[in-house]
């Protein structure tokens, strides 16, 4: 079916590599961005509930960390369930699940139902990330498939920032039919999650075989080339135990424990970014608090970009993660000396977001050096689902520690966090990579 077409015609992979991303790209671009979001949207939406629900920073902190439980147990399963019914359907369930919760989350009326919905929405959203990793190894091939996940990663900042502006927004200007602005933040940023499930379920092929949008020559040239780079990498067919021994590479479980001491300055640091701002101008309107919240976002955005193109040229990686791990351990160290004067505290918020954003491109692409081929569906989800827990210990500690005038007592947690993830790294034995001459494909991705 593909025999019309050069393999080795470096046009044709650039144009059937375009083509795949203009059609799938949005759909897995709006899927990773909302999914981020409602995650994290709480940290808003908790300004208005600690009034209404009567939740101290502690608590907050216990609900947020909550998520992580159900989300960690089911990361490898859900992985495993999208290979065997299909990317198209499951991340659909996945996208309309958790929007539903998330919408439903506004309706609750006591502490309880909303530990309940955290829960709930960790079974939902269980398998997302690593899942849309997986599936984007069923469209690029190893030379472009680099820049396809570096082009995932920007959802991360991109749903931070958008959910900063929105959710500030929300809290100050609706109150529809009496009901409370935190409560329309979930209903309204969860909604768009179920339409999106709704469009992937119509709309995303799950491998280029079966891809309308390609004729029938590049339709089986691609599928060819993919299945060309599997079958290099195996020697027999894949059972569930091949992919479960992934987990027992002891340089797999080195990798996902420091992974975890990143994720830990990650969600400590998103979280309580709307409670660190409120503190340090208690006459914010919770507008303000979200635009400023954007500015530390907007800098990791760049910065994550520019790391991205300096690992990639280079082809050097660790001591990029070991430098940015110690940025964010720097930032995270200043926001608390300035925790009262906003213009130092943001630049430091700053650092920390380039530090804790820029270091996924250059760690993943770290990582995928050890995870063999032919495990990569239980290999992302177990890192990722190890890293994960980084997402209930830092919130849950943080809460803890924080007193209610001063919640950056409790960031000395993350800051220590960060410094054990840059000593673990800069000990790693890693070749630098020799970069081909285009610089194309390199292995970088978001996570958790």
């Amino acid at each position: 079916m593909g025999a019309h077409l050069n393999a080795e015609d470096p046009a044709l992979g650039s144009g059937i590599t375009r083509k795949v991303s203009y059609r799938i790209f949005p759909i897995v671009g709006l899927l990773y961005v909302f999914n981020y979001m409602d995650r994290s949207n709480i940290s808003y939406a908790q300004l208005g509930m600690e009034h209404d629900l009567g939740i101290s920073t502690a608590t907050f902190g216990s609900v947020a960390a909550i998520f992580f439980l159900a989300y960690v147990a089911l990361e490898i399963p859900s992985n495993m369930m999208l290979k065997k019914v299909g990317a198209r359907l499951w991340l659909a369930r996945i996208a309309i699940s958790w929007g539903l919760v998330t919408a439903v989350t506004g309706f609750v009326s006591t502490v309880t139902h909303l530990y309940i919905a955290r829960v709930a929405l960790g079974v939902a959203e269980a398998g997302l990330f690593p899942g849309l990793l997986l599936y984007l190894t069923f469209w690029y091939r190893g030379r472009e498939r680099g820049r396809a996940i570096a082009l995932l990663a920007l959802a991360q900042p991109v749903a931070m920032i958008l959910g900063s502006m929105t959710g500030g927004w929300i809290l100050d200007h609706v109150d529809w039919f009496g009901m409370s602005g935190w409560r329309w933040v979930f209903i309204l940023q969860g909604a768009p999650a179920v339409l999106i499930g709704l469009v992937t379920l119509l709309w995303l092929p799950d491998r280029p075989a079966d891809a309308r949008f390609l004729t029938p020559a590049e339709r089986g040239w691609l599928q060819s080339e993919i299945d060309k780079e599997y079958a290099a990498g195996a020697t027999h067919k894949e059972t569930v135990r091949d992919q479960l021994r992934a987990m027992g590479n002891r340089k797999v479980l080195y990798l996902a424990v420091a992974n975890f001491f990143a994720a830990c300055g990650l969600y400590g640091f998103s979280f309580f970014l709307p409670k660190i701002v409120q503190q340090l101008d208690p006459s914010y309107s919770a507008t303000n608090i979200g635009l400023l919240g954007t500015v530390p976002y907007l800098v990791g955005a760049v910065g994550m970009l520019l790391v991205a193109r300096s690992s990639d040229r280079t082809g050097e990686r660790r001591f990029h993660v070991v430098g940015l791990m110690l940025l964010g351990a720097l930032g995270l160290a200043g926001t608390i000396v300035f925790r009262h004067e906003p213009a130092p505290a943001l630049v430091c918020l700053s650092l920390v977001a380039v530090g804790v954003l820029g270091y996924m491109a250059p760690y993943w692409a770290l990582a995928a050096r050890v995870l063999p081929r032919e495990q990569t569906a239980v290999g992302l989800a177990g890192i990722n689902s190890i890293a994960a827990l980084g997402g209930f210990f830092s919130p849950y500690i943080i809460g803890k520690n924080a007193t209610a005038d001063d919640v950056t007592v409790g960031l000395y947690f993350p800051i220590v966090c960060l410094v054990v993830c840059a000593v673990m790294l800069a000990v790693l034995k890693v070749p630098r990579d020799r970069r081909p001459a285009d610089a194309s494909a390199v292995p970088t991705a978001a996570g958790v």
